[in-house]
């Protein structure tokens, strides 16, 4: 029988430097966290190249303090929220394991909404059976399906809270409109959208998160290396300070606003190394600003 850890120091380990969070008012995060999409094999799915490699990852990232993991039942599918649970279980106090539902897969890169309210049902009890859990922390609409009526998509979230099985509720891909129409339903702790420094058509939903204390969780926060392109400005202030691209774009994303829970994914020890560290960079505020406005002026 596996020993439940100690429960970790997780305000004196690295990734604490990134601040923390209270998702729901109640479940404190470190704030950088650790996005599960890219443990699986090519176009999300299947089995990673190198399995054990991304058992290491998970197990390197609880070592450096991050505390909150970000998956979803699509992802793989299954593959994802079941090398979770093998590298991770039984978890420390204090870890926070998000998942969400409303995806088919027929294939890699092949992605079918479905919001019905059987499939969500089905994929909680599934993904609490992978992760071993008894209660999901953040369960999170994947998108809200156009097909079946927005409130029987969260009115179904709403009775899995109500049965205990999940704790909070999030949403992903949606309007400031949406979210505030599903607040009408059921309590919204979390939004997760595309966006970064180089791509910033969700800053009004940033900054109703801000107002409305959500946590916002942005996918793809480097932009699938985008941020590295050679030449760009990103490169060029990067070099200047000494640090990477995508450590200067997560510094970026965690000074832009204290809901953002960035959420930067990888298959390797090193580039998640790399990740963490920036949760210790000092960047001054003009640096990141002036990056902000060439963003999103681009």
């Amino acid at each position: 029988m596996n020993k439940k850890p100690a429960k970790p120091d997780w305000n004196n380990l690295p990734a604490a430097k990134s601040g923390q969070f209270r998702i729901g008012g109640d479940l404190e995060i470190n704030r950088l966290g650790f996005g599960a999409m890219r443990i699986t094999g090519k176009g999300i799915w299947g089995e990673p190249k190198d399995r054990k490699e991304a058992e290491r990852v998970l197990r390197r990232a609880v070592e450096l303090g991050i505390n909150f993991i970000d998956t979803a039942d699509s992802y793989g599918p299954h593959v994802s929220e079941e090398i979770i649970a093998e590298a991770l279980y039984p978890y420390p106090d204090g870890l926070v394991i998000a998942t969400k539902a409303g995806f088919d897969r027929s294939g890699p890169d092949q992605w079918t909404m479905n919001g019905r309210p059987e499939h969500l049902r089905e994929a909680c009890d599934g993904s609490l059976r992978r992760l071993r859990l008894d209660r999901i922390d953040l369960f999170q609409l994947h998108r809200i399906d156009p097909k079946v009526p927005a409130e029987d998509q969260l009115g179904t979230l709403k009775d899995l809270q109500a049965q205990g099985k999940i704790k909070h509720i999030g949403l992903s891909e949606v309007s400031v409109a949406q979210i505030t129409d599903a607040r009408k339903i059921v309590p919204i702790v979390s939004v997760q959208n595309k966006y970064s420094v180089l791509d910033r058509a969700a800053d009004d939903v940033v900054e109703y998160c801000e107002k409305e204390k959500i946590g916002f969780i942005p996918w793809f926060p480097l932009a699938a290396g985008d941020v590295s392109a050679s030449g760009n400005e990103l490169e060029q202030s990067a070099e200047k300070l000494n640090i990477s691209t995508s450590q200067l774009a997560l510094a970026w994303l965690l000074a832009r606003s204290p809901v953002i829970l960035p959420i930067p994914g990888t298959s390797q020890v090193a580039h998640l190394e790399e990740n963490v560290a920036t949760a210790a960079i000092k960047i001054d505020s003009a640096v990141l600003r002036g990056l902000g406005k060439k963003a999103k002026t681009a």
